[in-house]
């Protein structure tokens, strides 16, 4: 019989908000304030992706600098990741996914976070919410111990993030042939791990998603706080 996976991707799949950002306001208001007076280089940095000039990683990277700085200890750090996620489970975290995760535990899935946010704080979230597993962006040390804003490896994302996925279940040593795999995400840069798993969910999707979606056959869930609902495409265009 195989193993059962539940994966999950975290920003607007489960959260209502992205929390990339906040994050890193939260954690300039708790360790130098000053530093929000950065705001107006993070919006730079911001269209500087948007042009082209950055990659996501290298935009993750200089926000974290601006906002955080060169390097922290992690023992300052750690209060901080620990009241912002308290902040995200309070009041972040979509009803819908919510049942869903209780739904896949009950059922005897592991649940995995597979996320481009900073393990940093993502698996204090995913911790608080009960999965087993995170899969996410990696932050480097440097030679004093302190946690930097350089991504240690691949940002999770995209194709990176389906990369992630498969080396983590070759450490886990577990065959992809051996496991049945439900994946959720928000986003069409997810499709590829989408078109891999074996049960593909498009969550709170944008239109793009849908569409692609429904041509598939994917199934459709909106975890809002509107009342649940799911969408199927025609059972002809099922997979």
């Amino acid at each position: 019989m195989k193993s059962q996976l539940a994966i999950y991707d975290m920003d607007r799949t489960i959260t209502r908000r992205a929390t990339y950002t906040p994050f890193l306001i939260h954690a300039a208001l708790r360790l130098a304030p000053w530093r929000l007076l950065l705001l107006p280089l993070v919006i730079l940095s911001m269209l500087a992706y948007v042009l082209g000039f950055l990659d996501r990683g290298r935009l993750k990277e200089i926000n974290y600098t601006l906002l955080i700085g060169r390097g922290i200890a992690p023992k300052r750090l750690e209060p901080v990741i620990e009241s912002f996620a308290d902040r995200q489970i309070a009041s972040n975290i979509m009803p819908g996914a919510r049942r869903s995760i209780e739904a896949d535990r009950a059922a005897g899935r592991r649940l995995v976070m597979a996320t481009a946010s900073y393990r940093i704080y993502a698996a204090a979230i995913a911790e608080r919410l009960g999965f087993n597993d995170v899969i996410a962006t990696e932050t480097q040390l440097d030679a004093k111990g302190r946690i930097i804003a350089r991504i240690d490896g691949a940002n999770c994302y995209g194709d990176e993030k389906l990369a992630m996925i498969q080396a983590w279940l070759q450490r886990e040593g577990l065959e992809r042939e051996a496991v049945h795999i439900r994946f959720y995400s928000d986003h069409v840069s997810d499709s590829v791990v989408h078109r891999w798993s074996d049960e593909p969910v498009a969550t709170n999707a944008h239109d793009r998603l849908i569409r692609l979606a429904e041509a598939e056959g994917w199934e459709i869930h909106d975890w809002s706080d509107k009342p649940p609902r799911l969408r199927r495409a025609p059972a002809r265009n099922r997979r």
